[in-house]
């Protein structure tokens, strides 16, 4: 396996028992994806995109083949290893968000930083949320705070341990068009910053052609997308950038 492999799978298949008999959610999955990479899963719903990011970040087990995480075979290691990879390498975006309704914003921040032993939690917490626009917000209880305020949270919340891989689940999916705009932003502003590997599972197609690859999921089956029209994509992307590069992000 390549050194600057962040994800590698090898012939990923999972399946599951249903009252009309074995269902096949993925069928042979292979890619890799190299640190610092952005990679976005695209398909229908029920194709498997969700199944097979909670298998990349050892949520679930398949049902054969192997998942290396920054080095690591998934299938070496039991439950417990798991989660102490999953609290020092990786860090989950939900399209709900996943606050603790009876913790502030500041408080649900710090919470994966004070189970991962984060010196200075708090100090790190304060300056994620005023990072993402929110320093005014620190004491305010999730049902107290808007949709794209609580995704900006849950964005401070993941970055916080500096991941070394994200992964997120259509996270702009419960988001009006402006705030998935600065959530959007503000999850590659951090990719490129922190050199984090991004992998989404997104239906929004400006999302994923934001992201330097994108994968297509279909009946189970993974086929990334043709790289001449990626190449494409990049240009226009590069052109926007170039044309937006005087324009300020204002976060409300």
């Amino acid at each position: 396996m390549s050194n600057n492999s962040a994800i590698r799978v090898t012939r990923l298949n999972k399946t599951v028992n249903t009252q009309e008999g074995m269902l096949t959610i993925l069928d042979g999955i292979c890619m890799e994806v190299k640190h610092g990479e952005s990679v976005a899963i695209l398909g229908p719903s029920g194709s498997g995109k969700s199944t097979l990011l909670g298998l990349l970040a050892a949520l679930d087990s398949p049902t054969a083949g192997e998942i290396h995480l920054d080095g690591t075979a998934l299938s070496t290691l039991n439950e417990e290893g798991k989660a102490l990879l999953r609290k020092q390498k990786v860090s989950f975006i939900f399209q709900s968000f996943m606050l603790v309704d009876t913790l502030n914003a500041l408080e649900n921040v710090m919470l994966p930083a004070e189970l991962a032993g984060i010196k200075d939690a708090k100090q790190k917490a304060e300056a994620m949320l005023t990072r993402v626009g929110l320093s005014h917000r620190l004491n305010h209880f999730p049902n107290q705070l808007s949709g794209g305020e609580q995704q900006r949270v849950a964005i401070a919340r993941a970055f916080i341990g500096e991941p070394k891989v994200l992964f997120a689940d259509e996270p702009t999916g419960n988001l009006d068009g402006a705030n998935s705009d600065k959530v959007a932003d503000m999850l590659f502003e951090l990719n490129q910053e922190n050199h984090t590997t991004l992998v989404l599972v997104t239906h929004d197609l400006a999302l994923a052609n934001r992201c330097q690859r994108q994968f297509i999921m279909d009946s189970g089956e993974l086929t990334e997308k043709d790289a001449q029209l990626r190449s494409v994509d990049t240009t226009e992307q590069q052109q926007n950038a170039s044309e937006g590069e005087s324009e300020v992000s204002t976060w409300n």
